[in-house]
C-alpha cells in the first residue's frame, strides 16, 4: 500500500514537474533566459536570416546567370558576325560569358586598330589576360558572401554551446539560491539553455549544406567561362593567322569582321 503511495505520489511529481518544461513555447524560452543567453539568441536568429537571404539570392542569381548564359552561347555558335554581337552585347555585358567575350573582342579591337601584328604572342597573352582578370572579377561576384556562410556553418554550434553552458550555469545558480533539486526548478532552465544550441544548429545546418552546394554550383560556371575563354581565344588566334596568310598571298582584306564558328 505504502510502495503504491508512493509510486502515485513520484509520478504526480513528475507530471507536474515536466509540465511548466514542455509547454514553454520558443518565445517564452527566450523571454525566460539570461540576457546572455537572449543575445546568443537574437545573434543565432539574424545569422540564420542572413543565411537563409543568401541561399535565395544565390539561387536565383545563379539560375539567371545560366539562362543568360546558354542564351548568349547560342548567339555566339549561330555563326554570324562576332563584331556585331560585340556591339550588341559586348560594349556593355549583361552577364559574365558576354562580359569575357566583351573583354576579349576590345583588346582584339584595339591591337588591330593599331595594325598590331595579331598573330604575336604577346599579342594573343594580352587577350589571355583580358579573358583571365575578367573571370576572375566575375568569380569576386559569384563568390560574394560566400565566406561568411563558410564561417557561420562551423562556428554557429559553438556559439549555441556557449549559451546552453551559460544557461545551466544560471540555472544552477537558480537551484542554489533556492535550495530545491525539484525538476519543476531545473526543467525550465536547462530548457532555455538548450535551445540555444538548438537554434545554433539550426542555424549551422543550412550554411554549411548551402556552402558545399552553391561552392560547386559556382566551380561548375567558372568552368564554363574558362572553357569558353579558352574556345573564344583560339576562335580569335586562328583568324589572326588565317588573316595574316591571305596578306601574305596579296589577297584582298576588305574588313577586319570576325565571324562565328557555327
Amino acid at each position: 500500500m505504502e510502495q503504491n503511495m508512493a509510486a502515485g505520489a513520484a509520478q504526480a511529481v513528475s507530471q507536474a514537474s515536466l509540465q511548466p518544461a514542455g509547454g514553454l513555447s520558443p518565445l517564452q524560452l527566450f523571454l525566460h533566459a539570461s540576457l546572455t543567453v537572449q543575445l546568443v539568441m537574437v545573434g543565432l536568429f539574424l545569422c540564420s536570416v542572413f543565411v537563409w537571404a543568401v541561399i535565395i539570392q544565390k539561387v536565383i542569381f545563379l539560375k539567371r546567370l545560366n539562362k543568360e548564359a546558354t542564351v548568349f552561347e547560342n548567339r555566339f555558335w549561330a555563326g554570324g558576325s562576332l563584331d556585331a554581337l560585340y556591339e550588341n552585347e559586348g560594349v556593355r555585358p549583361s552577364g559574365p560569358m558576354a562580359a569575357v567575350f566583351g573583354a576579349a573582342m576590345a583588346e582584339w579591337r584595339r591591337s588591330h586598330a593599331g595594325g598590331v601584328d595579331m598573330t604575336r604572342p604577346a599579342t594573343q597573352e594580352r587577350i589571355d589576360r583580358a579573358i583571365n582578370v575578367t573571370i576572375a572579377r566575375e568569380n569576386e561576384r559569384l563568390t560574394r558572401f560566400m565566406s561568411a556562410l563558410a564561417t557561420i556553418g562551423p562556428v554557429a554550434p559553438f556559439v549555441g554551446l556557449f549559451g546552453t553552458v551559460w544557461g545551466i550555469m544560471h540555472a544552477f545558480d537558480a537551484i542554489g539560491a533556492m535550495h530545491n533539486t525539484n525538476l519543476s526548478v531545473v526543467a525550465p532552465g536547462i530548457s532555455e539553455a538548450l535551445f540555444a544550441t538548438a537554434l545554433g544548429l539550426l542555424t549551422a545546418i543550412p550554411a554549411y549544406v548551402a556552402y558545399n552546394l552553391l561552392s560547386r554550383a559556382i566551380d561548375s560556371f567558372d568552368e564554363r567561362m574558362e572553357n569558353f575563354g579558352t574556345e573564344f581565344a583560339a576562335i580569335l588566334s586562328r583568324q589572326s593567322e588565317e588573316q595574316r596568310a591571305r596578306a601574305l598571298k596579296g589577297a584582298p582584306q576588305p574588313t577586319s569582321d570576325l565571324q562565328g564558328q557555327g
